[in-house]
């Protein structure tokens, strides 16, 4: 996924030459004949980002509301995730490509110049320029009460800060002294690293620009405790849950939360057309609808969304694929391309003393691998569509092994017992339950986000083979904030969750989800958030072979030499296999997708992902249309 200089150039040219007409949504007209909004010609960069279109894709036509169910007010945010307008984006082969800026520059991996589209501007209508990169730097970043922890952890190589530069209203420039190859990926992820904000309408929130009486009195009526707060309320361009914020993205929020039902309109100063003139997207709205996640596959299959994935499992393919007539819609199968789509977790950084140093011996974890039937699971789950093995790089990755596959994946009773054995715990209760140094029962409460059968299903089977070890397993259903929470807070032994989330890398891509990197690794959550805050909260790593890998993270990010990263990049995954921090189970699972009978420029065959990706991102939803007149009014 490496930066290719000639390719961003090449696909950064506008072909003025095409003399495109540029056309205006037909839902835009009245006010564009009232004056209300100015022409289409005046509302578009001087040169427009024109729509590449994928083989599968057609030119499409205006009108229509997507329909789709959301689990809370929270998913709000999917519609930044899913509408991907990012200065770089990924495309379906998950190459970089140049999206709101117009062309970038790459030098070393070190200098990294952004050239603005002249004339792009804010759905709002006010410009979009060098100074917004600017206020995120300096008045942002650069304050202490807004960013206690200073710039992003994206933005620090080897702890120092990036020299910022505005070069002209439309150019900005970042420097390192030594490489940062992963900041380009950190803003084309689905939760983009915020480097702009528009500053023209957050300005009159911050203590160095506004009056302090109309600042006061904005602080009182938000009944805040000061501007800082208030300002960070309504900065939130990711969980796009501020009407009155202004986006680059394709549609903007029209509904102030909390509500059951949030409407994002089209943004009428959009940068993107297709090649025959037409504003996108083409989706005049798109509607989200608020329910409980467990009735969303219900609701789905009654024929409530157009475009639905979220919150839909694999148990509920049946299901669906018998209400796709009567409801209207398709079912696709997509891929998904994570090292392990069901991972067993243990908390390197529990409280509880004991159970810390039992999952510490790395015998333990072994156990635990050599005792999963992960072939029956992937038989009567998955039907035998599943990859069996550890939680790694998948077959079509270059740096794809077997060996770390199948690394301590075997089923084997017999040698897991032994490992148990070796480690001293002998001892067992009169029902079999061996028992833990300080003589309590070896039972493992493993949790779960609960939001489908699968993984309750999945621990029915792991429960009887770990039964065999002497080891009792609960499973325990728990809403995913506050599994997660748990398991930051150590009071969590073990739980069940999902593997890396991209495992087709290639050696120029983040090792983060095999390295200590964030809070969010739930093996290792205090260790990630040390690193995350710089030391301020959390743990050191205290663990020699997590240690190893923090020093492989750092030569990787050092070097621009592939065969020297595919190098670090085998040991990495080779300690990952060997350790066991996480216990992969099974990849490569299908993804459901749901998708209107209508509703075109969507896949047969997907990938679905997070990062890379955005899930539905990187096929650019801008360009979904709907074909039918009849569902393109409703």
């Amino acid at each position: 996924m490496r930066l290719a200089i000639a390719a961003f150039l090449a696909l950064a040219t506008f072909d003025a030459a095409a003399q495109i007409v540029y056309r205006d949504p037909p839902v835009l007209l009245d006010a564009v004949h009232s004056g209300a909004l100015p022409p289409i010609a005046q509302r578009l960069p001087e040169r427009p980002d024109v729509a590449r279109l994928y083989p599968f894709q057609t030119i499409g036509r205006h009108g229509g509301t997507l329909r789709t169910i959301a689990g809370g007010a929270g998913d709000t945010r999917f519609a930044v995730v899913h509408g991907y307008a990012r200065l770089v984006g990924h495309d379906m082969t998950f190459k970089l490509q140049p999206d709101i800026a117009e062309k970038i520059e790459v030098e070393g991996d070190r200098r990294f110049t952004f050239y603005l589209r002249p004339g792009h501007r804010w759905s709002d209508g006010n410009p979009f320029t060098a100074d917004d990169f600017r206020y995120t730097w300096e008045d942002v970043f650069g304050n202490a009460r807004l960013r206690p922890s200073g710039v992003p952890i994206e933005m620090l190589v080897d702890g120092e800060r990036p020299i910022f530069e505005v070069l002209s209203p439309t150019v900005v420039r970042y420097t390192w002294t030594h490489p940062n190859p992963t900041f380009l990926h950190a803003l084309a992820g689905p939760r983009p690293l915020e480097i702009f904000a528009p500053a023209h309408y957050l300005k009159q929130f911050h203590e160095k620009y506004a009056k302090p009486e109309e600042l006061e009195k904005k602080v009182r009526n938000e009944r805040v405790r000061n501007w800082a707060v208030l300002h960070n309320r309504r900065d939130n361009q990711y969980r796009l849950d501020n009407p009155d914020m202004p986006t680059l993205q394709p549609w903007m929020l029209a509904t102030a939360p909390p509500a059951d039902r949030f409407v994002f309109k089209r943004n009428p100063y959009y940068h993107r057309v297709d090649s025959e003139g037409r504003q996108l997207p083409y989706l005049d709205e798109v509607v989200m609808s608020v329910a409980d996640g467990k009735i969303v596959p219900l609701k789905t299959g009654a024929g409530e969304a157009d475009l639905q994935a979220r919150y839909i499992r694999f148990d509920n393919y049946t299901f669906l694929k018998e209400a796709e007539q009567r409801s209207g819609f398709k079912v696709r199968l997509w891929r998904t391309v994570r090292g392990a789509d069901q991972a067993l977790v243990p908390n390197l950084n529990v409280n509880d003393p004991v159970w810390r140093g039992v999952l510490r011996d790395v015998r333990f974890r072994r156990a635990l691998s050599l005792a999963t039937n992960r072939h029956e699971i992937n038989q009567v789950i998955y039907y035998g569509l599943g990859i069996e093995g550890n939680n790694t790089a998948l077959p079509g990755s270059p740096i794809y092994s077997e060996d770390f596959r199948t690394r301590w994946a075997r089923y084997d009773i017999r040698a897991a017992n032994a490992l148990l054995d070796e480690m001293g715990l002998t001892k067992r209760d009169h029902r079999g339950i061996r028992l833990l140094p300080d003589g309590r029962p070896m039972k493992i409460v493993v949790e779960t986000a609960g939001e489908s059968t699968e993984q309750m299903d999945i621990l029915e089977l792991v429960h009887d083979t770990w039964l065999d070890l002497g080891i009792k397993i609960y499973p325990k259903a728990l809403q995913r904030d506050v599994l997660r929470n748990r398991v930051f807070a150590g009071e969590t032994v073990m739980c069940i969750w999902f593997g890396a989330e991209f495992a087709l890398m290639d050696s120029d891509a983040n090792p983060r989800d095999f390295v200590v990197y964030e809070q969010q690794q739930l093996q290792w959550p205090k260790w990630g958030q040390y690193r995350e805050t710089k030391g301020k909260s959390g743990e050191p790593v205290d663990m020699p072979e997590a240690k190893e890998l923090q020093t492989l993270e750092q030569a990787w990010a050092g070097t621009a030499d592939r065969d020297v990263r595919r190098g670090i990049w085998r040991r990495i995954l080779e300690i990952n296999a060997d350790q066991q921090f996480t216990i992969g189970i099974v990849a490569g699972a299908m993804q459901p997708v749901v998708i209107g009978t209508t509703l075109k420029n969507l896949p047969e065959q997907g990938i679905f992902n997070w990062d890379p990706g955005a899930q539905f991102g990187m096929y650019r939803p801008d360009t979904f249309y709907f074909g039918h007149a009849d569902v393109a009014s409703r």
